[in-house]
């Protein structure tokens, strides 16, 4: 009897285990007929089926639904994964239900939703996507609060509010005007009556930073404005005098047409006035400016110099007792044009052009009448100046008037004596010049001069 029962428990035992792993084959086959549900902001958090390939077993159909207490499974039915099973051996029946956890309930819950079916457990802390983006979206807002509340104070102290800021660039935006406007508004303001005397020297000064740009000159002179400067140069008031010549050389500075209108207004008589006349040094300073601006590379205007008596002014301005500041601008002033016709007629250009401006600079002779005032015997006079850069224009004046002034040269007291004592300075300069790698530099071109000179006058 013992026997035949251990025999029955053997073959409950085989029954149990065939249909266990039937039950797992045809969990195996389900798995390619789920969906997933996901929830998303499209469907106002209904639930959409996302559907993958429908292969539907037909024993499906027949579902165990597991419940927290024991279960007979019935013979083809679909197990759900994460249940319990046993064989109950006082009934030979296989029984299945939902897992209790340590504290003797089950987070498992059983959903099922057409053919699709399967186990959640409701314990574990799982969200759908639409959660999940949620919390991320909270995550990074009280991140942001908290860096505000953080830094609050300090950037309150760091930065201005962007509302003020905008309202500033509102504000620029509609101070934003052109040179021509501005112009326009320094020359009213200037020519105004109403002006007091502060606002129109504020407007001349002003001016004068515009009329450096060609377009801003010319611009001027087309509005009638260069002719208001031209004619201020004869003001009472020396401080109209001074800006207005500061002014008129500004604006014709390396600008041909406007050098003619100024010729043609008669700038140049009225700046030979403020040279000629008794004047502070600061009006005589801003006038010298204007006059050499009016002269540079203008033949026309340096013809004219020489016929309104321009040489004989710069040859009294020269020797004058206070004016000594100015001397070293006369002489550039004359190298420079002495340079422009010697460069004009040395040029090898065939054009029209050319022909045309060496014609104009043949009719300037101003090397004769410097000989006629005794020029030979001035500019050595600026040699024993301390500054290099005197120096160095007394040394190439001297040199380009050798020609005509060597026996002037030669009777001038002391100059040979100056003549060595700057040969033997700018050897030891040159020298060191040289030791730190300069083959070519700048104090080697002055004792080239010096040795020039005295090579000549020997």
């Amino acid at each position: 009897m013992r026997h035949n029962r251990l025999n029955l428990i053997l073959l409950l035992i085989s029954v149990h285990c065939f249909n266990y792993c039937r039950s797992k084959d045809s969990q195996q086959q389900k798995v390619s007929a789920l969906t997933v549900l996901e929830q998303t902001e499209e469907n106002n958090g209904k639930m959409e089926e996302a559907t993958v390939e429908e292969d539907v077993d037909p024993e499906d159909l027949d579902v165990f639904y597991p419940t927290n207490e024991w279960q007979i499974v019935k013979s083809g039915q679909a197990i759900p994964a994460g249940l319990h099973v046993r064989l109950n051996l006082a009934t030979g029946n296989n029984e299945a239900k939902i897992p209790d956890d340590e504290s003797g309930k089950s987070g498992l819950k059983y959903w099922k939703q057409g053919s699709r079916k399967g186990m959640v457990n409701t314990d574990s802390k799982s969200f759908t996507a639409e959660e999940l983006k949620r919390a991320l979206k909270l995550m990074k807002q009280e991140g942001s609060v908290e860096i505000k509340e953080g830094h609050q104070e300090k950037v309150r102290k760091t930065f201005r509010p962007i509302e003020e800021l905008m309202e500033d660039f509102e504000a620029m935006n509609v101070m934003i005007e052109t040179d021509m406007e501005i112009i326009n508004k320094l020359v009213g303001k200037f020519n105004s009556s109403s002006a007091t005397l502060e606002e129109k020297i504020v407007a001349l000064y002003d001016l004068e930073y515009y009329v450096h740009q060609v377009d801003n000159a010319q611009y001027l002179m087309s509005t009638g404005g260069l002719q208001l400067v031209i004619n201020a140069l004869n003001s009472t008031e020396r401080l109209i005098q001074e800006h207005a010549a500061f002014v008129l050389g500004a604006a014709l500075s390396s600008n041909p047409k406007v050098q003619i209108e100024a010729m043609e207004a008669g700038a140049l008589q009225k700046l030979l006035v403020l040279l000629a006349t008794d004047q502070p040094v600061a009006i005589k300073k801003k006038a010298l400016f204007a006059f050499s601006s009016m002269l540079r590379h203008f033949p026309f205007a340096q013809q004219q110099f020489l016929k309104l008596g321009g040489l004989q002014v710069l040859g009294q301005l020269f020797q004058a007792k206070g004016m000594e500041s100015l001397r070293i601008r006369v002489m550039t002033l004359l190298y420079d044009m002495i340079m422009e016709k010697k460069l004009v007629q040395e040029a090898q250009d065939n054009s029209a052009q050319h022909k045309e401006k060496s014609r104009q600079y043949d009719e300037v002779n101003l090397l004769p009448p410097m000989l006629e005032q005794n020029w030979c015997m001035l500019v050595p006079k600026l040699l024993p100046s301390t500054e290099h850069d005197t120096r160095e224009k007394v040394l190439k004046t001297m040199n380009l008037m050798m020609s005509s002034c060597r026996d002037e040269y030669r009777s001038v007291q002391g100059l040979s004596s100056s003549l060595n004592m700057l040969r033997s300075e700018y050897e030891e300069l040159a020298a060191e010049e040289q030791r730190e790698g300069e083959q070519d530099g700048y104090f080697l071109g002055l004792l080239n001069s010096v040795h020039g000179i005295i090579k000549k006058l020997g």
